[in-house]
């Protein structure tokens, strides 16, 4: 067999342009996002068979980005096409269309608002329209709303709208599966060819969380409902092609078999947490080696907890799977600075990149805690509270995820050398700078309705210098009021509830915004976006 390691990241088009434009008005919003090169993987270890693995891998995800195009935009090659700047042709695919991720607003002229349901429904169609039809389809995630002939609404499923993607998806997993040496591979991927072509993704989501003894994973399919902003339900395709680290994996799964205990040591009621997670959850440490589809859109995640689906989080459990050099690179160019700039200087020395990764490790932990299903027969919390349901979920996720943390600290149960303040501190600083993912997205709108929350009880408080300054105890009993509050909110699917939650402190206010100008004038980026060598 040919050597391949010379060649196995050079086959595909590269995602990201080159780190260098010029400063035009949307070379300037390029800075908004630090260029990370993603480094050519070491690969020692490696069998030719997993190189030619991990090349169809990469193949498939660039099949996936086209479908996410067609699904947040519409035709991504003609778009890009037509634009002749090279900062604005950059810019329009770190955000996949004209529109900005971080404020909704179009950054090209000639362009109207982003349509609340991207493109997942007539841009025509009415809420009495959809409310009234009677379509049981209509709901799922993975069905498009069109016009029919006759003008009257109909569902399209992802694998015949997008059947020529996923029939390419289809052969480079299949190429995948006959090469790999692990069974387990080669089970999970031909059911995740079997989930392409039906839209169901239980045996996938089974067999991929009992594929545990891989050093390469592929995250790849319709994953995340963020970008329906009018029901909440449609879901983005997306790809994650990971390295595992097998030594931070082996100790972070020690916290894999305390998913239970975490489960009953969450604030409030018991009864609006009572789901039993499965069993065999486990947790993953991975380096990205590539992303495509909504995973690469604007801000990059760095950390994952999958499956969604209920049955097969009962049955088995989660995967949480944490981005080692995305954390990396997110702390050093974004979390730290804004630390130095906007806490006042008795608090900075707390700004710790140990903390910050232990955060991002129970945040997705936190992922798989709560419940599912309402407990007053209302069907699952995201059929309950629909368009709110993501932006309630990242906010629970990240308070409740700093709780934990800040106890197991506390209690001396992690083993990195940090404290309770470290942790606090760092959760607080990285709650100021997501503040400016602005409230066009749920994860943006989530991290807004935490800052004001802690900003209202005075667990934070924002001085006259520009400066913050942090009461450990408010900010303590403040994560454990709201995780509660956003606990019951699930588990009583009370959509009044949520909207009022939201309305009241999903909006960014003087302080917030006074924030965003220092840190913009301080040349500190927004988020980061990969180039791949």
């Amino acid at each position: 067999m040919k050597k391949l390691a010379i060649v196995v990241w050079s086959l595909a088009v590269l995602a990201a342009a080159s780190c260098s434009q010029e400063q035009t008005d949307a070379g300037r919003l390029v800075q908004n996002y630090a260029c990370v090169t993603i480094p050519a993987p070491d690969l020692t270890g490696i069998t030719d068979n997993g190189k030619e693995v991990l090349r169809l891998y990469r193949m498939a995800a660039d099949e996936v980005d086209k479908i996410y195009w067609e699904q947040y935009y519409g035709n991504g090659e003609s778009f890009l096409g037509s634009l002749t700047d090279p900062s604005e042709k950059l810019y329009a695919e770190i955000n996949y269309g004209p529109w900005d991720r971080i404020d909704g607003k179009p950054f090209l002229k000639g362009y109207g608002l982003k349509p609340a349901g991207a493109g997942f429904y007539p841009a025509d169609m009415t809420p009495e329209e959809y409310l009234a039809w009677n379509n049981p389809e209509k709901s799922s995630p993975y069905t498009l709303i069109r016009r029919a002939a006759d003008g009257s609404l109909k569902t399209v499923w992802y694998h015949d709208a997008f059947a020529q993607q996923i029939g390419k998806i289809e052969e480079y997993l299949t190429r995948a599966a006959d090469v790999t040496i692990k069974e387990s591979v080669r089970h999970y991927l031909l059911n995740m060819i079997d989930g392409l072509k039906t839209d169901d993704y239980y045996e996938s989501n089974k067999a991929w969380l009992e594929m545990n003894d891989s050093k390469m994973d592929l995250v790849i399919g319709p994953i995340e409902a963020a970008d329906d902003g009018l029901y909440g339900t449609k879901a983005s395709y997306g790809a994650y092609v990971l390295l595992k680290n097998l030594q931070r994996t082996e100790e972070l799964n020690a916290l894999s078999a305390r998913m239970p205990e975490y489960q009953k040591m969450l604030p409030g009621d018991a009864a609006n947490h009572e789901f039993v997670p499965g069993a065999e959850s486990d947790i993953f440490s991975c380096n990205v080696l590539y992303c495509s589809g909504y995973t690469n859109a604007g801000y990059k995640v760095i950390g994952i907890n999958f499956p969604y689906d209920a049955k097969a989080q009962q049955e088995l459990g989660t995967r949480t799977i944490i981005f080692d050099n995305v954390i990396r690179e997110k702390f050093n160019r974004t979390v730290h600075p804004v630390g130095s700039a906007l806490l006042e200087s008795t608090y900075q020395p707390h700004v710790d990149a140990s903390a910050f990764y232990w955060l991002i490790v129970f945040r997705e932990i936190a992922k798989g805690l709560g419940v599912k299903e309402t407990i007053n027969g209302m069907g699952t919390v995201a059929e309950a509270l629909g368009n709110e349901a993501l932006t309630l979920e990242k906010a629970k996720s990240n308070v409740l995820g700093a709780w934990l943390c800040a106890q197991e600290a506390e209690d001396y149960n992690i083993s990195a050398l940090f404290q309770k303040e470290d942790v606090l501190t760092t959760f607080v600083t990285n709650t100021i700078r997501s503040t400016r993912f602005g409230a066009a997205d749920p994860t943006g709108i989530a991290n807004i309705v935490v800052y004001n929350y802690l900003l209202e009880n005075k667990a934070i408080v924002w001085n006259a210098s520009g400066r913050y300054s942090i009461d450990y105890d408010k900010t303590w009993q403040a994560l454990e009021a709201i995780g509660a509050e956003i606990l019951r909110i699930q588990a009583h699917g009370d959509i009044n509830a949520a909207h009022a939650l939201i309305a009241k402190y999903g909006v960014a206010g003087p302080e917030s915004l006074s924030d965003k100008r220092v840190l913009e004038s301080a040349g500190i980026p927004v988020d980061i976006r990969f180039n791949y060598e």
